[in-house]
């Protein structure tokens, strides 16, 4: 099972997501000279306590738990810094967010956004892209930024909807 296919295994192990996370997200700041401050820290551990893209505002409770200010502008900077350092993505069809498996170098999101269950898997889509990108190109089009939102049924929800 490679890292980017774990998202729709029902038996994964969360936990381990998360250490990975702060682990790489403590480990790029530092080489960037980035804060990575405990509510900016808290959020990303929040991102990927599941697979399934969070919205700013299902965010604000666990910060007010904690002891954050929940305004939503706190967690607004802190999604805009994750997202900045490629931590996170925005996934724009859902306005939400999800953890990015691969931080440590910069590229374009490509998303299967299970309709069933809500989780959400990144895959590698270079080739992709690229074509994308080339096809632009010709046209005269410049792009700015790119990602693709592929929706469908996951391995669970198919097998669940031939029950």
């Amino acid at each position: 099972m490679s890292a980017n296919s774990i998202a729709f295994h029902s038996d994964h192990d969360h936990q381990h997501c998360i250490e990975q996370a702060l682990s790489s997200a403590r480990q790029i700041c530092s080489e960037r000279k980035q804060r990575l401050t405990p509510i900016r820290e808290l959020v990303l551990k929040l991102i990927w306590q599941s697979h399934k893209p969070l919205g700013a505002y299902e965010l604000l409770p666990a910060l007010a738990e904690a002891g954050f200010n929940s305004a939503p502008p706190t967690v607004y900077r802190a999604l805009e810094f994750l997202q900045s350092q490629g931590l996170v993505h925005r996934i724009a069809s859902l306005n939400a967010f999800i953890g990015c498996p691969s931080p440590d170098h910069s590229h374009d999101g490509c998303f299967l956004i299970c309709t069933g269950c809500g989780t959400a898997n990144e895959i590698e889509a270079a080739s992709a892209m690229r074509d994308l990108q080339r096809q632009a190109e010709a046209l005269g089009f410049k792009t700015q930024h790119q990602t693709i939102e592929i929706a469908g049924l996951c391995p669970n929800c198919r097998e669940s909807a031939a029950e």
